[in-house]
Formats: C-alpha cells, structure tokens, sequence
C-alpha cells in the first residue's frame, strides 16, 4: 500500500475530530422538548423536572453541564427535560416563564411545582431523589434501618404500632410536605426502634454518621407528629452543633450568624483528617453555646470564590491550617487573624473578643481616592462614613458595576448632572462600584445601576430612586426632595 500523505492524514484526523464530536453531541441524557411534543412526552412520566433556557443566558451556561450531569445520575430513576424558548415560545410563554433559567417539576403532565432546590449535579440529584416513589420509605427489618441511615444526609424516621396508627398518618402528611429538603422513612415494628431506647411511637432525627460526634448526640428523639411540630423539631437539630456547610445547604444556613471553618474537608476520601479539625471547632464552640452564634465546617476550594468575593482572600491566602470566618445575619464579617492551634485556645480567644464587640468588622474596600475633586464623587467603603453620612449633605449615590453596559450609558449623562450641581455645596453627586465594595445593608442592591437619595438630617432612610435616568429627570427628582434649593451652575434655583 502507499503511505498515506500528509495532507490525507489531516484531512482523516479533521473526519474524526469531527465524528467523535457529533458523538459527544448526541450523547445527552436531557430530554430535548418543544412546541410539537411538549405536552405528550410530560404525560408520560410521573416525576420530570424541566429548564426552560435561552442559549444566551449565563446562568443556563453555567447550569448546563451540571444539569447535564444530574441527568446522567439520575438516569433510570427520573428524567430531566430542557425546552429552547427562543424557538419553543408557545410553550414557554403557556408556563409564564419570563427568566432564565427557569425550572418547574411536572407529575403526570402537570406543572406541579417551581424548583427552588441547588443548582449544582448532586444538589440536583439529591432534591429531584426525594421527589420519587413515596414520600416516606417503608422500613421492614434493621437491615433496612441501617442502610436508610447510613446517608450523607440526615434521617428522620418514624416509629409506630402499625398500619392503622393515627400518628403514622401525621407523620406521612409531614414527610409529604417536607419531601423537598429531608428523607423519611417509618416502619410499623417498633422493635426496631430498640436498640435507639424507642419503646413507644416516637420520630427519631438521625445525623449522618460521618457527622457523629462525642460533643453532641447523633439521635434526637421527639414524641410530636405534626407536620408544625415536626418541622420545628428538624429545624432546630437538623444542622447539629456544627454541620458540613456545602453549595446544597448555604441557602438553608442563611439568615443566621454563622463562624466557619474552611480547611480540605473532604467527607468522602479523608473523614478521619476532617473531624480532626470539625472536633476542635465543636470542643470550642461547646464552650460559648449560650451565645447567638452558629458553626460550619466547609472545603474552603469549593467557597474559593466566596472568599473572594466577601473577604478578598484568594488562593495564595489558604494555607493547611483552617482559616475562620464569621459574617452575621446584618452582614458584618470577621476574620480570625490568629493561626488556628490545635488547642483551639486562639480559637476560644478570637470568640471571647468577637462576643465581647471588640473585634475589627472586615470591610472589602478599594482604596480611598487621592483626588476626589471630579463632578461625581467616588465613594468606596473605607470613606461611605465620611462622604454618605454626612449629616449636613444632601447625596445622590449610584451603585454601579464595571461592566454594567446600562451604566455605562448613564455615565455621561451621571457626570453631566454633578457638572450642573458642581457649585451647590449642599448636595453631593456619587457613584460606588457595588462589585469591589461592601454595601451598608439598608441599601438593597439587587441590579446595576440602583441609585439613592440619601437626605441630610435623615441618613437612616436612604429613598430608591425609580425616575427615569435623563439629567432633567433627575433634576425635577431633586428639586422636590433636596433639603436646600438647588444651586444649578451659578443660580439659585428655589423649590
């Protein structure tokens, strides 16, 4: 045979490059729907969770191959679905999607619910589990049991007299309501329950074992069957002295003050290395538990951009030791500067100094302005005191990000307005970028650009500014809301 050329090997390279990515294309495990088959391939399945996406989107672009994961995982178990709404508006528009991404949970055809759960493959696969078969798993021998609570997640499982209990059913009803965000199980033999002291109908919420720990116990028992009672009962011991904070549960632990401890936590390869460290925090925290503060552990590369982003600490800042945090309900954030011992005792001191108010807050701040002498004043969170809260000012403060395309196209017109109050002593033109700064929380931010008058005399009620966005707009919008009369260029300009 003659060689083969060159040109011909990459021309045969180039076919198979090609081949072997038309296969990588075909090969998904997402059930592709639209307008044509939306509605008969839904009906024929009894659990299906669906994304309704534009390929444009960021967040579907990052969602897809998580998604894509999930669906792999939870292949055989239940099916998920994705439908294009730049080219399916029919359907998309009947289901009243108007964000990107969207995520509903259909049974039997039907739009059952809106999916709130994590947004990672295995938060994905763990919520869309607990969506299939019965709410509660029927439990028959300690075989059974074992293996039920031999979980990466926390167990609530029911013990009861039998069949005809009228505490099983307030049990069932419970776990139907809560099916999104626990397991359950029940079983009718109450001697399985022995060997965990139950004698008589109880519930039992059973940590994970990798979890288990001599400063607290594993199982808590409660003899209240209330979908009420049993939601509190979870609420308040589910998490433990010191859970496993990961990207599923951060929503579940927000809203509360909250100390963690970021080190390689690893749950899976390494648990003996893991307690080493979860067990000095939990030694320590035993210490201050009459005191409002709660306590996580968490892989510190899995919250890499967390860190960033709340305490500009990137990779060059983590080392072997655990780094400690605490940020609080208010969103006030400390950090411990001292080596975390293995004694813990810089630990208990860091906590005696936070509790006693004496500890330095964080502040991600960019650097004071040297020159601060332009139309728009340049507030940044070392001088928000100074510029926003003087109490003799006036302030009209836009909260922007550098890559904002709106705001950049309100810049000019922004500059224009301080230009024109340039010579009113009484009010002050500011802009502060929202990504390289912390943000007082009285002043909710949730797009770019989000603008506030903030009235001298009244710096506790800063007002959103909702007008449109030309300078006469915002010139009307002063002249009504200022304390003085404007001061426009040269004249004086009265209400």
């Amino acid at each position: 045979p003659y060689p083969m050329s060159t040109m011909g090997l990459r021309r045969l390279l180039l076919l198979f490059a090609m081949a072997q990515q038309n296969v990588l294309i075909a090969a998904t495990d997402v059930l592709e729907l639209g307008d044509s088959d939306f509605e008969y391939t839904v009906a024929e399945h009894d659990t299906l969770l669906v994304e309704f996406f534009a390929p444009w989107c960021g967040h579907c672009q990052r969602l897809a191959p998580e998604y894509e994961t999930a669906a792999t995982k939870l292949k055989g178990k239940v099916y998920l679905a994705k439908v294009d709404c730049t080219v399916n508006s029919e359907t998309c528009g009947r289901f009243g999607v108007n964000g990107y991404p969207t995520l509903k949970i259909f049974r039997n055809g039907e739009d059952s619910a809106a999916y709130d759960g994590p947004r990672t493959a295995d938060g994905i696969v763990s919520y869309m589990t607990k969506q299939v078969g019965p709410s509660s798993v029927a439990l028959h021998s300690e075989g059974d049991l074992d293996a039920f609570i031999n979980n990466f997640e926390a167990s609530v499982v029911g013990f009861f007299s039998g069949e005809e209990s009228t505490q099983l059913a307030e049990f069932l009803k419970a776990s139907s309501a809560m099916r999104d965000n626990h397991r359950f199980a029940h079983t009718t033999d109450l001697s399985l329950g022995l060997k965990h002291g139950v004698e008589s109908e109880a519930v039992l919420l059973i940590r994970p074992p990798r979890l288990n720990s001599k400063f607290e116990d594993s199982v808590i028992k409660t003899t209240a069957f209330s979908t009420a009672s049993l939601r509190q009962f979870i609420g308040d011991h589910v998490f433990g002295l010191c859970p496993h904070l990961t990207a599923e549960n951060r929503d579940d632990m927000s809203g509360r003050d909250l100390l963690v401890a970021y080190y390689d936590v690893d749950y899976l390869h390494n648990i003996k290395g893991t307690n080493y460290w979860r067990n000095r925090v939990m030694k320590v925290a035993t210490k201050f538990q009459s005191q409002e503060l709660n306590y996580a552990v968490a892989n510190r590369a899995e919250f890499q951009d967390e860190l960033k982003e709340a305490f500009n600490l990137g990779p060059s800042d983590m080392q072997e030791l655990p780094l400690i945090t605490i940020r609080t309900k208010e969103g006030n954030k400390y950090i411990m500067q001292e080596e975390f011992t293995p004694d813990g005792k810089s630990l208990e001191r860091f906590l005696e100094d936070y509790f006693a108010d004496k500890l330095k807050r964080h502040i991600k701040s960019e650097a004071v302005p040297q020159n601060n002498n332009g139309p728009v004043k340049v507030v940044v969170a070392d001088n928000f005191e100074e510029m926003v809260n003087n109490p003799s000012k006036d302030v009209l403060l836009e909260f922007y990000a550098p890559w904002c395309g709106h705001c950049k196209s309100l810049e000019p017109k922004y500059t224009e307005l301080g230009e024109k109050l340039s010579a009113d002593d009484n009010i002050i033109i500011a802009k502060m970028d929202a990504t390289a700064n912390d943000v007082p929380s009285m002043y909710d931010v949730q797009g770019f650009p989000t603008i506030f008058f903030v009235p001298a005399g009244q710096k506790d009620q800063p007002q959103k500014y909702t007008g449109d966005r030309e300078v006469n707009d915002f010139i009307s919008y002063l002249k009504k809301e200022a304390t003085h009369p404007l001061v426009l260029g040269t004249t004086r300009e009265d209400l």
